[in-house]
């Protein structure tokens, strides 16, 4: 059965004077999913959640909440949002922060304070604002966004300032959330905070998606490799791609880049080609050098990180 959308894009676009931040968009988010639209500052991440929140209103496009016809009027009622900046005033005091925001939610006392054992922030309920630090302020603001106990929620850069255990605890919430029916866009400069996490990968470079698609796709268009010194390269990477692995590429420093091949299948494609292996080191590609690739941050070919050698072959 097909999911609902709870999310949806279409060719969405945003142009501030000669200034185009969000240029031809289009995406969907089913219900019980969790999307994250990836990219570096300026990238129109922003802009296109307040797009959907009907907060800006596109230069052309569409942008729908909670399904066909609701609109972004009646979506705000079923989404709990979390912006950058976050709206929490410094002078006031952590419960009385979250009480204001609930009475102007009608929602009552004690689901304010049942948002503040969920979020870890009992023990300094009488702290002021300005006195956390920048990851127990966008704890607090999530406490703000579920206030209504929204089935959607719209998160930017929700891991701003958490630790890793706080990161942890963030992406176990998000997913218990999706799981219990949920749906959840948020947003990330990096695509190593989103991966654990995200069903869905919108990544986007000045305004325009460089890629759409699930985490696994996008490992896959960047697999890891293994570096190869042989006595023969070309021989070696000839009967690779006799056998099927055709994606080896000669480095300047004389090695063989091979992608998808084990140690066994190398090894046995050495044998056959009579080529000796001298080294064989795996290379390991990081996520946010793969984000560094799709955007204008980076460079065409990704870079890589290699870890300990596997064998010197004598």
């Amino acid at each position: 059965m097909t999911r609902p959308l709870a999310f949806a894009a279409g060719a969405l676009t945003k142009t501030f004077e000669t200034v185009t931040a969000v240029d031809d968009v289009s995406f969907v988010v089913p219900a019980g999913k969790v999307a994250a639209l990836v990219g570096p500052h300026g990238a129109g991440k922003s802009t296109v959640l307040r797009m959907l929140l009907g907060l800006l209103t596109p230069s052309a496009g569409t942008a729908n909440v909670g399904g066909p016809g609701s609109g972004a009027r009646a979506g705000r009622q079923v989404v709990g949002a979390m912006l950058t900046p976050r709206g929490l005033h410094p002078a006031r005091r952590v419960h009385a922060q979250l009480g204001v925001f609930a009475a102007a939610a009608g929602v009552s006392d004690e689901r304010a304070q049942e948002l503040l054992t969920l979020v870890r922030l009992t023990e300094v309920a009488d702290q002021r604002v300005g006195a956390l630090s920048e990851g127990m302020r966008t704890r607090l603001a999530l406490a703000v966004a579920l206030l209504g106990d929204p089935p959607l929620l719209v998160l930017d850069d929700p891991v701003d300032g958490l630790d890793v255990r706080e990161t942890a605890w963030l992406n176990d919430f998000l997913r218990g959330h999706a799981r219990r029916g949920g749906t959840v866009l948020l947003t990330s400069r990096t695509l190593s905070t989103v991966l654990p996490v995200a069903d869905e990968l919108i990544v986007l470079d000045r305004g325009k998606i460089a890629y759409q698609g699930s985490p696994a796709r996008l490992r896959r268009s960047h697999p890891d490799r293994l570096l190869v010194k042989a006595s023969s390269p070309i021989a070696l990477a000839t009967t690779l791609a006799a056998q099927g692995f055709t994606d080896a590429v000669m480095r300047p420093d004389g090695r063989l880049a091979i992608a998808e091949a084990s140690l066994t299948q190398l090894e046995s494609a050495a044998a056959a080609a009579r080529v000796q292996l001298t080294e064989i080191t795996p290379e390991h590609i990081h996520p946010d050098q793969v984000l560094a690739a799709l955007t204008h941050t980076g460079s065409p070919a990704p870079a890589y990180s290699t870890s300990a050698v596997y064998g010197t072959y004598r």
